[in-house]
């Protein structure tokens, strides 16, 4: 799966493409609009916050790090102790280090807005929409072509691997 995005100049025309998108069988856990504060997106499918922090890459980070951190109390403690907690107690460490570590990272990132939306945020200020489709890797070029042939004012915006991976 890849996640694709298109800016789109107004709410009509979101929802149009929105429609087509079912049509085309994706349904809304597939779709993320996001929007100006304040716009009512009536029944569209809101961004919710984990399209819009960095929760999921800072929760990678936090593994990575607590992880490694456990590892290395673990080894510490193994060259005081010994062979005595090697085994289960020095996973034990190395997991609980993990743990401790994607939940402050999680926690960082659902403070700090999305990174990759950066680039859009001047214009999702000035009132355009961004909409973030969910889809397989197989598809994109077929629905990217359907979507730009049918509202030639939404701009395409690029593409990125999705992860954790939706289904």
């Amino acid at each position: 799966m890849r996640r694709i995005y298109f800016l789109v100049p107004d709410i009509k025309t979101t929802h149009h493409i929105v429609d087509e998108l079912h049509r085309e069988g994706f349904n809304d856990r597939h779709i993320h609009i996001l929007a100006k504060r304040d716009t009512p997106l009536e029944d569209l499918p809101e961004a919710t916050i984990l399209e819009k922090t960095d929760f999921i890459p800072a929760v990678e980070r936090g593994i990575v790090l607590g992880g490694t951190s456990g590892l290395l109390a673990g080894l510490i403690g193994l060259s005081y102790a010994g062979f005595v907690i090697a085994g289960g107690p020095l996973l034990g460490v190395i997991l609980a280090g993990a743990t401790i570590g994607s939940l402050a990272g999680g926690l960082t990132g659902m403070s700090a807005s999305n990174s990759k939306l950066k680039q859009f945020e001047e214009a999702i200020e000035k009132g355009e929409l961004l909409v973030l489709l969910d889809i397989p890797i197989e598809r994109i070029t077929e629905i990217t072509q359907k979507i730009l042939k049918h509202h030639p004012n939404a701009e395409f915006d690029g593409i990125e691997p999705i992860l954790p991976p939706t289904h």
